[in-house]
């Protein structure tokens, strides 16, 4: 019986999301080849519809069982925030591929590109104009996702709702520099092993960031809602981790590939 329980572990309920999110993911990625070939949107656009439903749906459900329905005990969010830190770790080697990629390359340039680093013929960013612009958004971001944390812990509400808006903002901020730096760049994906590890490494970072944005832009929500208090707060408290590891990926991004390897 899932209703009468003497233990503190939580036996997950029978749930549609799983079958539904993978249905999504399978028509995205069949979309998405059907875009490459024959420049049709109408299955991708289904797929996302799926996912997002999906996510929406699934989402609730979770913000119910830990909010409302008590499922959410001291052991198992133990349980999840050992699965959040992993999960972080096993994101932080995902970048590590890039990284050893990118230093692969530049450290002992073939010939094929010139032997010099970067690339003849590429063009690379000034990393004192957006970049820099990005790396102070991206430090102040994770400012403000602190002080609303420290607010939660106090019960300012007010302050809470604030600081999480200002990183919500600053985030999106974040992805619209990105996209113009993308539309305004001098090479592509395509122009030799500097423009693959720069796009793959900063592409997969921004999209990080979206990711971060929409977990923290839930936060907002569900403070709104009043679902946090100051003992019970885990789905916030995975939110600022996994920005704060957002952060601290860009500053190695604009160290090594932005500054270092211009």
């Amino acid at each position: 019986m899932t209703s009468n329980h003497n233990h503190p572990y939580h036996l997950v309920d029978y749930s549609p999301w799983p079958l539904t999110g993978a249905i999504g993911v399978m028509t995205l990625v069949t979309g998405m080849v059907k875009w490459f070939h024959n420049f049709n949107l109408n299955l991708i656009i289904l797929g996302y519809i799926i996912i997002l439903l999906t996510m929406y749906q699934w989402w609730r459900d979770i913000c119910r069982e830990g909010t409302f329905q008590g499922k959410h005990t001291i052991l198992v969010t133990k349980g999840l925030r050992w699965g959040m830190i992993l999960f972080i770790v096993s994101e932080i080697f995902f970048f590590i591929s890039f990284f050893w990629a990118f230093f692969h390359s530049s450290l002992s340039p073939n010939i094929e590109i010139g032997s010099m680093w970067p690339p003849m013929s590429i063009l690379p960013f000034n990393p004192f104009q957006i970049p820099l612009l990005n790396t102070i958004i991206l430090i102040t971001s994770g400012i403000t996702v602190t002080w609303a944390h420290h607010a939660l812990m106090e019960n300012n509400f007010t302050q809470t709702l604030q600081s999480l808006l200002i990183t919500v903002l600053l985030g999106i901020y974040f992805t619209i520099l990105q996209a113009y730096e993308y539309i305004e760049a001098p090479f592509s994906i395509a122009d030799s092993v500097y423009g693959s590890t720069f796009f793959m490494a900063t592409g997969f970072h921004g999209l990080h960031v979206i990711i971060g944005t929409i977990f923290l832009l839930t936060c907002f929500i569900r403070h709104l809602n009043n679902h946090f208090s100051n003992t019970h707060h885990f789905g916030f408290e995975a939110a600022a981790w996994y920005w704060h590891f957002v952060d601290v990926v860009w500053l190695f991004l604009y160290i090594s590939i932005y500054w270092w390897g211009n």
